[in-house]
């Protein structure tokens, strides 16, 4: 799709103006009901839906297919990341009516970082074909590294921060508590941060691991650097209003992790087979339209067995805590192992 500088420019503005639109609704710190970030959810979906419509009118149903099946790839890899948002949200405490202002500005950091990772990617691969074999190769390892840890029994309960989180905290010190939506304080004459700016620094930088895998995921389905931009984009602009959304749904969704190593393994074969065709081997290319229908079926099929699953799981746990309630405690000082005559 040939981009003209001046796209680039209304579009960037464009996105920058709902941004801002976005951080003035919810410029005042507050508990976010199910019904607001509901209705708000709907409308970052359908500014999404109307872009990739309008690729199709102004430009072509190539275009338009290849942004739908990024947006969808992206959105479903977020879903998954909201899981870690949740588990740094708790690790620093914060506090409820302060949290959509965390993802709000975590969001936009991660937007800026995937940016020029995005750019970074767009280089590599005009300039080195072979990238495709790496991005493939990774793609896969990467799905084969989540089924692994889907069927592992341990949960991660806790999040770590990563060196360059610990090295700010170091340099500049963190105030005790929380100050309102004030980023830094001045702490016997020194300028500290406030633990709102370390956490939303937690959100954005924590945002670059996920971006190891999106990114090659996405240029696996679109080699267009603006299609990869505005897909993430609208992507990562619904996951505030999703985390409050969703936030406590994210544990019944069992199966995702299974889900998402489909998606990334289909990627990554995707790749690999692009990869040889450049290379001049006459192997099949998937195309966009089969890609977007796998895609969609895999998480639609996911999203189905997770709610099924959990039911069950939740069943099953009524069922035994119904049983231990109803079994009549043994007399004190009874054994264990007697009979009655």
């Amino acid at each position: 799709m040939d981009v003209s500088m001046t796209l680039w420019v209304v579009t960037i503005l464009g996105l920058a103006a709902l941004i801002g639109a976005d951080f003035f609704i919810g410029r005042k710190p507050h508990d976010v009901s199910v019904k607001e970030a509901g209705i708000w959810t709907i409308v970052w979906i359908v500014l999404a839906v109307l872009f990739g419509l309008g690729l199709m009118v102004f430009g072509n149903s190539q275009a338009s297919g290849e942004f739908f099946a990024g947006y969808v790839t992206e959105k479903s890899l977020s879903v998954d990341n909201l899981f870690v948002f949740v588990l740094i949200m708790a690790k620093f405490a914060v506090p409820s009516h302060l949290q959509q202002r965390v993802l709000l500005v975590g969001v936009v950091i991660a937007l800026v970082l995937r940016t020029i990772f995005i750019a970074a990617g767009a280089a590599i691969i005009a300039s080195f074909s072979w990238v495709f074999y790496l991005f493939g190769a990774f793609l896969i390892y990467t799905a084969w590294k989540l089924i692994q840890e889907a069927r592992s029994d341990e949960e991660e309960d806790d999040w770590e921060e990563n060196r360059l989180l610990k090295s700010v905290e170091k340099r500049f010190g963190v105030a005790d508590r929380y100050h309102g939506t004030k980023l830094f304080i001045v702490n016997n004459g020194k300028r500290v941060l406030t633990p709102l700016m370390v956490v939303m620094l937690a959100i954005g930088t924590t945002d670059i691991l996920f971006a190891l895998d999106s990114i090659p995921a996405i240029f696996g389905l679109t080699q267009d650097p603006y299609i990869v931009f505005t897909a993430n984009a609208f992507a990562l602009m619904g996951l505030r209003q999703l985390y409050f959304l969703i936030g406590g749904l994210l544990k019944k969704l069992v199966h995702l992790s299974y889900g998402l190593s489909v998606i990334l393994g289909f990627i990554g074969v995707k790749l690999v087979l692009h990869a040889l065709h450049e290379s001049g081997v006459h192997v099949p290319e998937i195309t966009i339209p089969f890609s977007l229908a796998v895609i969609g079926g895999v998480l639609v099929i996911t999203t189905i067995t997770s709610l099924i699953a959990s039911r069950k799981q939740a069943q099953r746990e009524a069922a035994e805590a119904a049983e231990a309630a109803a079994t009549p405690a043994a007399p004190e000082g009874t054994p264990k192992d007697s009979v009655g005559a």
